[in-house]
């Protein structure tokens, strides 16, 4: 594949084998002993930023796009892939190097009487900037959901229909569902896609008064996964009323998000009342039966919404999923904020300047404008080999 047109923009040459591994092996070793070596990690892509196919945010967006776990997660993987926070951070690079211009003139011509710009336009222009900052700032919690994940437990006292909702949820049988309280004695953890958000979803052990040793130690990993939790399934049995041990698993999840499920709705419900609002005020309560596969596509809909809060357009608009692009744009922000002040009270130029090349800079790291080969090196470290 002759240069430009290559994804490094360099002459490449490609080479099938036919055969398993073995052949493969004896063929990769003919092409090392002939003058070629073994790539590094991450080696292509970052070659192809080098010569300027993609720029860093584009090139990191590579790695997101082959470790994306759901659909949406890929969705905002390839935005930034195709440069979509890249245009936008490349428009506050621009429009902060025009606010820097403006005042970079009063500083080289002061005898000139060069006037600088209109001080409230000025300002205006940076509050603009910094709204944008703040905007992708703001995205940057949905966007680290869609790329690491939302950790979801389901929990519960024993018997109440943990292991059977998981399975449900799953849409396949994971779990091992037995009418003998205390089947399952360890966590399980899967993957699943909900609306295109990854969530770690972990059954864990019912509480209730340990038994025997291995049962306390059941009972304190659970504990240990309700305190990682980002949200919590607080199952129930509705053919029962509350009781102590459902009171105890309340008090271990108070303050998290999580969604009061009242399972075997089939048979009744006795625990609706007063207790119940009073333990669940704040969370979402919902009567399923998992048994009869009944309000289980709404309980998937209370999930996603819960993890947002609201909507969330996957993929249609730039989003921050990486905490060296949101470290930078903090930066970036606190500097162009000092602007915003220093411009309203009048301050010297010289030093507001000082905070807008800062901005520029900060910014910079997110595509590569600016970026120091100790940064290029931990970045593609993470790559494979090949990529």
């Amino acid at each position: 594949m002759r240069s430009p047109k290559s994804y490094t923009k360099e002459d490449v040459v490609e080479i099938n084998c036919h055969g398993g591994i073995q052949a493969t092996r004896k063929v990769l070793d003919l092409v090392i002993e002939n003058g070629a070596r073994l790539a590094e990690p991450g080696e292509f892509t970052k070659r192809a930023f080098l010569n300027g196919r993609l720029d860093l945010s584009q090139a990191e967006a590579v790695l997101d796009t082959i470790r994306a776990k759901t659909e949406g997660s890929l969705k905002v993987a390839l935005k930034q892939l195709e440069g979509g926070l890249s245009k936008d951070v490349n428009k506050l690079i621009d429009k902060l190097a025009d606010i820097t211009a403006d005042i970079e003139v009063s500083i080289d011509f002061p005898d000139e009487d060069i006037k600088l710009k209109d001080k409230v336009k000025l300002t205006g222009e940076a509050v603009s900037v910094l709204n944008g900052i703040k905007e992708l700032i703001d995205s940057y919690g949905k966007g680290m959901v869609m790329r690491e994940g939302v950790l979801a437990i389901i929990c519960g006292k024993p018997n109440v229909g943990k292991s059977s909702l998981m399975n449900l949820l799953l849409k396949r049988d994971r779990v091992i569902v037995s009418p003998i309280p205390g089947t399952t004695r360890d966590a399980v953890e899967e993957m699943i896609d909900i609306d295109g958000i990854p969530i770690r979803l972990v059954d864990t052990a019912g509480i209730g008064a340990p038994k025997d040793p291995l049962s306390k130690k059941s009972a304190n990993k659970t504990r240990g996964y309700m305190d990682m939790a980002d949200i919590a399934l607080l199952v129930l049995d509705g053919s029962h009323k509350i009781d102590t041990k459902d009171r105890e698993i309340f008090r271990l999840v108070k303050g998290k998000k999580k969604i009061v499920i009242i399972n075997k709705s089939d048979l009744g419900n006795k625990v609706s009342g007063p207790e119940l609002d009073k333990l669940s005020v704040g969370s979402e309560t919902l009567e399923i039966s998992v048994k009869k596969n009944i309000n289980i596509t709404f309980l998937e809909k209370k999930i996603s919404g819960l993890i947002w809060g609201g909507s969330f357009n996957q993929g249609e608009s730039p989003t921050v999923a990486n905490a060296r692009h949101k470290e930078s744009l903090d930066k970036a922000y606190r500097c162009v904020l000092s602007v915003v002040g220093a411009l309203k009270i009048g301050s010297y130029p010289e030093l507001v300047a000082v905070d807008l090349k800062e901005a520029i800079f900060d910014l910079g790291l997110i595509t590569g404008r600016s970026v120091s080969e100790d940064i290029l090196n931990r970045i593609f470290a993470k790559f494979c080999i090949g990529k």
